[in-house]
């Protein structure tokens, strides 16, 4: 993108009353932003939404000043930026009618043809959600998913030391500018997520963490993933708000269920209840309810050389050696077992390291 591109979305962006909403009408009416600033105020003001104090704001000069400084600090500090009509921009997150126009990207961010998830949760993370958040991330690791969360004390920076303690691009979604490090206690995280992941944000380096813009930057949160995953909440909290975007964005929502007298687990079994998440007990339900193939990377299984195997676990061994993967109503009819037979049969022959489970009751010899 030009400098001069550049600076008049910049302009545009900080036109007090325009939004992202009303920014995207703008530029599909008038072609680009420069064409908003030079178009004549009876062409702008056929534009369904724009009233007379809108016409005057896009008209102050004023906004080219702060539009000038802020392309400076982008330029001098060497900030990747994405348009919301560009390829660099994150795919799912340009279907989202409130999506920035514009975001600003720190790091080494890959987002094409991955999987992507975000984890949410109290900034109180129990033991429990901990462990959970750990063994989550384990699972899923083979599967190479891309780790988002928001930075912020407790369920988001465990999900950003997990992801990267297993080899994981991970994206923190930040509620200001990038001069900033909020909160300052995880400044010692930085350098590390920059290496394989990073950091988005639509905030201006003028811009503090405020709490408001905590509840905006969810939507990026909500909208850029396929999935969001709150471990842990309160009844109320921004993790709640996150899920409830991803529902209106039509993603996929799973929480963690808890005991029903503990408060961090009050806002995920609320979720479950009321159908607006995904009951997630391991990372199996979420596989299979993203129906997400786990061969291209499956998770080693170490095989015990010269196991022996029971004469009917042979015939089922033999059987997906040679046909490949299989339905288990298929491996029960082929080779003659009753359905409630076979599932303890192959639930051993799993624990013996000689066959895997794949989505969809399919199983494979290894």
């Amino acid at each position: 993108m030009s400098d001069q591109d550049l600076f008049y979305l910049l302009a545009l962006m900080k036109v007090d009353g325009v939004g992202d909403i009303m920014a995207k009408k703008l530029l599909n009416h008038c072609g680009n932003a420069e064409a908003i600033f030079k178009s004549k105020t009876n062409q702008i003001a056929a534009i369904d939404g724009v009233g007379s104090v809108m016409l005057k704001n896009i008209k102050d000069k004023a906004i080219f000043e702060k539009a000038n400084q802020e392309l400076e600090f982008i330029r001098k500090n060497d900030i990747k930026i994405s348009f919301f009509q560009d390829e660099t921009y994150p795919d799912r997150l340009k279907h989202c009618i409130d999506s920035p126009v514009l975001i600003f990207t720190g790091g080494n961010i890959d987002l094409k043809n991955k999987k992507i998830i975000s984890i949410v949760g109290t900034r109180q993370i129990t033991s429990y959600g901990t462990e959970f958040c750990r063994k989550l991330i384990e699972d899923l690791a083979p599967l190479d998913p891309v780790i988002v969360s928001g930075f912020a004390y407790g369920v988001d920076i465990v999900a950003h030391q997990f992801a990267m303690d297993y080899k994981l691009q991970t994206i923190g979604v930040l509620a200001h500018g990038l001069n900033q490090v909020y909160p300052k206690a995880h400044k010692k995280y930085m350098a590390k997520m920059e290496e394989n992941g990073g950091f988005i944000t639509e905030f201006w380096s003028t811009s503090n963490p405020d709490k408001e813009n905590f509840v905006r930057r969810n939507r990026i949160v909500a909208g850029i993933s396929e999935a969001t995953i709150v471990i842990e909440s309160s009844d109320k909290g921004g993790s709640l708000i996150t899920a409830n975007l991803a529902n209106d964005y039509n993603r996929d929502v799973f929480a963690v269920p808890g005991r029903v007298t503990d408060r961090y687990s009050q806002g995920c079994n609320d979720l479950i209840k009321t159908q607006k998440a995904n009951l997630l007990t391991s990372a199996a339900d979420l596989i299979y309810v993203l129906n997400w193939d786990i061969e291209k990377k499956p998770k080693a299984i170490q095989k015990q050389l010269f196991i022996d195997l029971e004469p009917d676990e042979q015939k089922i061994y033999d059987f997906l050696l040679k046909n490949g993967k299989e339905l288990l109503d298929t491996i029960a009819l082929e080779c003659d077992f009753p359905v409630f037979k076979i599932s303890g049969i192959l639930l051993n022959m799993e624990l013996k390291g000689v066959i895997r489970p794949l989505p969809g009751k399919l199983f494979e010899a290894i």
